[in-house]
């Protein structure tokens, strides 16, 4: 067996499957906050108060939902390869993924609910998803360079746009808390399903170096996954009560 082999081999595509289930959940729990702020997004007072919750449910949703899910994702991922991130390429991840479902869920949200909007709006949500994903994982630092299978990528595509479609109907059509609840977790496939299935389209080719990381520097595998969660616990517990101020106090008192 020759060198590449060895590696590539070492760079085997296992997952610890307790972290899998981990990041399921935070993407399930961002996506109920980012939903519950949303269908709020009506009963907004003014343009302002209306622009303001739209950014929050971005945040939740592309933050949290999708952001830290992601991360939480990369640390599932078993290998021996040392891997550490490019803190700009992390931090223009973050930003894709919150102007994407930012502008989604304006779409959806704001006005009286129309079912021509759906569309538009999952396309925008699952663009932001897999923007995230494929912006991320170019921020990757590690000794290899990611090649990725065209076909199994368009697929990944497809199910954050599907499933986000299916996420968003729920959402508004099936008024309620159980109904918000699934439709979170409908969500929460979007954006698991399209991980993963990107992850199985990359394939690794050994380098032997590591990238230089850029001028921000470059922070270890570990340490973004935990910061990750910790940002996301904090982000969406806020969300959450925000959620629930906006049904019981006028929009123009949130500030």
């Amino acid at each position: 067996m020759s060198s590449n082999n060895q590696n590539e081999a070492a760079m085997s595509t296992e997952y610890n499957p307790l972290l899998v289930l981990l990041s399921y959940l935070v993407s399930a729990v961002g996506s109920f906050a980012a939903l519950q702020l949303v269908t709020a997004i009506p009963e907004a007072v003014t343009g302002n108060d209306r622009r303001r919750a739209i950014l929050v449910a971005g945040l939740a949703m592309g933050g949290g939902a999708i952001w830290s899910m992601h991360f939480v994702g990369m640390l599932a991922l078993q290998t021996e390869m040392s891997m550490a991130y490019d803190v700009a390429g992390t931090i223009g991840s973050v930003l894709v993924a919150v102007a994407a479902c930012s502008l989604g869920l304006a779409i959806v949200g704001t006005g009286k609910f129309m079912f021509d909007r759906l569309i538009p709006a999952s396309v925008f949500m699952g663009a932001g998803v897999a923007g995230m994903h494929y912006v991320g994982m170019e921020a990757m630092l590690m000794p290899a360079t990611i090649e990725y299978n065209l076909n199994i990528m368009i697929i990944s595509v497809m199910i954050a746009v599907v499933a986000a479609y299916a996420a968003l109907w729920m959402a508004f059509v099936m008024r309620g808390r159980w109904q918000k609840i699934g439709s979170s977790l409908v969500m929460a496939v979007a954006v698991s399903g399209m991980h993963y299935t990107g992850m199985a389209a990359a394939s690794y080719r050994p380098t032997g170096v590591t990238p230089a990381p850029g001028f921000a520097g470059s922070l270890p595998s570990e340490y973004l996954g935990i910061t990750a969660g910790v940002v996301t616990l904090v982000v969406l517990a806020s969300c959450v009560l925000a959620a629930r101020w906006y049904r019981q106090r006028p929009m123009a008192a949130f500030v």
